[in-house]
């Protein structure tokens, strides 16, 4: 270690302690809005109110998480969320995979004008009323399939997944596996898919996020509050300030609402984001290496 100083110049040391100190404050910027969220749905409303939670919980209350997981709508909303997150997921990496391998192999006949046309849908789009009446001719209106189909293949990651096939996969490697009588279908189960796991799980990571967080397809699509999933539910809790009667009561008077509906906001907010938080540092490993071979080269 102290070998590895010696032979750094003094510029060299200066630029490694303001990375350490900018990536330190960029570091606080992201952590601290979750932090503050946290300690202030174990606080008292009160307290928060007139600034004394800083850094740690005061007057420590379990009543906005007791409330909050008291009431159907969120149960309700968390199951909606990880059926549409887990059907979505499964049918958009699988359309995303199934679509990117045919355009990196070379033999693809018409393959650049299947990239045009993927290109040109990227940049224009129908517009909100065309996709809403689409959606209404095919009855998926007030249907799971409303939220989990026209989501699924994105043309992004139709071209991270090309390019990680481009780059990992070279046609020797099938060359080499049809001269051994491999089939094209049997070379993607067994040699392709294996060989993919990163970016499979970059993949499954953003269609997770992405259906986990989405809540405006579902607020154009859907009519019945038994379909909401959580992240409507926690819309019209955060934005609207609809909390559920279910979770008030037992409460009276205005100002003692205002406070509970407080406290319920910074509870939501975390009940909504654990599973997430749970999940990414599954997928970190892959996640770097997944992204910087797909990113690359064309």
């Amino acid at each position: 270690m102290n070998q590895l100083l010696k032979r750094k110049s003094k510029g060299d040391i200066w630029f490694d302690i303001i990375n350490y100190v900018m990536l330190t404050i960029v570091m606080l910027l992201v952590l601290f809005p979750l932090y503050f969220v946290l300690i202030a749905s174990f606080s008292d409303p009160n307290l928060i109110y007139s600034g004394e939670v800083w850094f740690f919980p005061k007057g420590f209350t379990l009543d906005g998480y007791g409330r909050i997981f008291s009431d159907s709508s969120i149960w309700i909303g968390y199951a909606n969320s990880i059926l549409y997150a887990g059907l979505g997921t499964v049918i958009g990496v699988a359309v995303t995979v199934c679509a990117a391998y045919p355009l990196a192999r070379k033999g693809l006949a018409g393959k650049s004008v299947i990239m045009w046309f993927l290109l040109i849908s990227m940049f224009f789009s129908g517009g909100l009323i065309p996709t809403y009446l689409l959606i209404k001719d095919l009855h998926m209106l007030n249907t799971i399939w409303a939220l989990v189909i026209p989501g699924a293949g994105g043309v992004f990651n139709v071209i991270i997944v090309r390019t990680f096939f481009q780059s990992t996969i070279p046609d020797e490697m099938w060359e080499a596996a049809s001269i051994d009588g491999c089939s094209n279908t049997r070379f993607f189960w067994s040699i392709v898919l294996p060989l993919s796991k990163s970016v499979i799980a970059v993949m499954v990571l953003y269609h997770v996020v992405g259906f986990w967080n989405g809540f405006f397809d579902a607020l154009i699509y859907l009519n019945d509050e038994n379909k909401y999933p959580l992240q409507l539910v926690l819309r019209n809790i955060l934005v609207q300030n609809q909390a559920n009667s279910g979770m008030m009561i037992d409460v009276e008077s205005y100002a003692a609402k205002m406070r509970v509906t407080e406290l319920i906001k910074y509870g939501v907010i975390m009940v909504s984001s654990l599973p997430l938080l749970i999940l990414y540092p599954f997928l970190q490993k892959y996640f770097v290496k997944g992204v910087m071979i797909g990113s690359i080269k064309g």
